[in-house]
């Protein structure tokens, strides 16, 4: 029996977030006999139309249209859920308060996890579908334990496994990604042959609640000013060397912005919540060969048991480090590099691959082995 006949009674509802991937993955599952249904999630949408079509992003005003045209060319059924309670709850919330704590988090990870999984795939289920799918570059695999993992996909350039660590069995046993077989380049060809209008539209680059880059009013407008005061930059013995504008504003690794008068570039080393203060150091400084993390997903195995060699991405760019991981307790793992890595950040997520696939993952809250808890 071919694919496509064995697939006909499954359906499948894709993510539509406006943009070429997406797109391509709803014609692609077509094809593949799947009975397809689009899908575009509202999540952040409260702002002008106008503007929302000018910045654009995975789930802008602008997006329904675009998404509800190439519904309309593959001839499948589209719908438009809301999700903004979810998503400001799930998404908006945490990425607020690790800013206020002195961290730097991840969005889309969470976004990933709980809205366009957890909260898309019960609303699919509760509809009849067997499937949701979505146009990340990115493989399912099921390993011989009968695990699943999220694999590389053919491409380095355009990955984005790092983003979908935390995904559960569950989760990836009803998720399909058709597009992780294919180069960006064929995709935007294949969307072109097909007749999609967004064949050349182009690929959305900010956070879609932060289109400007400016992680800082985001957090001013939803702490609604109880944000932590100006402080003291200071050197890694306490010696005050400035004053900054609020921990808010800073990262691990940041040199532009600080406006301190060295004499040579400086960075970011540390930011100490507590006592709100911003450590300073030299570019040696930024390096650290151990970093602890909790909030684990593993992906290839049910939990670890002793050392295990992997290799290490400690944010979405990175292209990874050979290091060992080991549990210190039930809920905090420790990372040791074969050699330092720049900018250990608190509030990232670091990803663990072996081979091709995600071995599992977890979020930084510490570039030291010596504070579990800070």
């Amino acid at each position: 029996m071919s694919n496509k006949n064995r697939n006909k009674s499954k359906k499948v509802v894709v993510g539509m977030s406006g943009g070429v991937d997406s797109s391509v993955a709803a014609y692609l599952l077509k094809e593949q006999g799947y009975e397809v249904i689009g899908v575009t999630m509202q999540i952040w949408q409260d702002e002008a139309q106008e503007t929302m079509a000018q910045n654009g992003g995975c789930c802008g005003l602008s997006a329904v249209d675009d998404a509800r045209q190439v519904a309309a060319k593959l001839d499948i059924p589209y719908y438009v859920l809301n999700f903004k309670e979810v998503f400001h709850k799930s998404v908006i919330q945490p990425f607020v308060t690790e800013y206020l704590h002195g961290c730097t988090p991840n969005p889309c990870i969470l976004c990933n996890r709980y809205v366009k999984w957890e909260a898309l795939l019960q609303r699919s289920i509760a509809l009849g579908a067997d499937y949701i799918a979505t146009g990340h570059y990115a493989r399912i695999m099921q390993l011989k334990n009968g695990r699943y993992v999220i694999r590389n996909s053919v491409t380095a350039k355009k990955d984005q496994t790092y983003a979908l660590y935390s995904l559960t069995q569950e989760q990836l046993a009803h998720t399909l990604m058709p597009i992780g077989d294919f180069k960006k380049e064929e995709i935007r060809d294949l969307a072109e042959q097909i007749g999609l209008s967004v064949a050349s539209k182009p690929d959305s680059q900010d956070i879609c609640f932060v289109p400007d880059n400016n992680y800082a009013s985001v957090v001013l407008r939803e702490a609604e000013g109880d944000v932590p005061p100006a402080g003291n930059f200071v050197t890694r013995d306490g010696k005050i060397l400035g004053q900054h504008k609020g921990i808010i504003h800073y990262t691990i690794g940041q040199r532009k912005g600080l406006n301190l008068a060295m004499g040579h570039p400086v960075f970011v080393t540390e930011i100490r919540p507590e006592t709100n203060e911003v450590v300073i150091g030299e570019a040696q400084d930024v390096f650290s060969d151990t970093l602890v993390c909790n909030q684990l997903n593993f992906m290839a195995v049910e939990d670890i048991d002793g050392a295990v060699e992997v290799t290490a991405k400690i944010r979405y760019s990175h292209s990874g480090a050979p290091c060992t991981i080991e549990k210190i307790d039930k809920d905090h793992l420790k990372c040791t590099f074969q050699e330092p890595v720049r900018a250990v950040t608190p509030g990232q997520a670091v990803v663990f691959y072996q081979n091709d696939y995600i071995f599992g993952g977890g979020t930084i809250v510490s570039n030291t082995s010596t504070a579990l808890h800070k």
